[in-house]
């Protein structure tokens, strides 16, 4: 029965796909042409961060707020 079920499964799945778009990464080798700042580069971290731990840090500062609605 597995092979059945492979054999099925083989012959099916690229009719199933469709026509599929072949995608190429971007990649560049030359130097970027403007250099990036220390203060741009701190602005630029803490806006990840910011965006990472701020979701988190909002719940749980509110944990309790949270467990009363409950």
């Amino acid at each position: 029965m597995p092979g059945f079920l492979r054999t099925v499964a083989t012959r099916a799945a690229p009719v199933l796909r469709g026509h599929t778009v072949s995608q190429r990464a971007s990649v560049f080798t030359k130097p970027a042409k403007e250099k990036i700042g220390p203060v741009e580069t701190a602005i630029g971290l803490g806006m990840f961060a910011l965006a990472i731990l701020g979701p988190s840090g909002w719940i749980l500062a509110h944990l309790e707020d949270y467990k009363k609605k409950v």
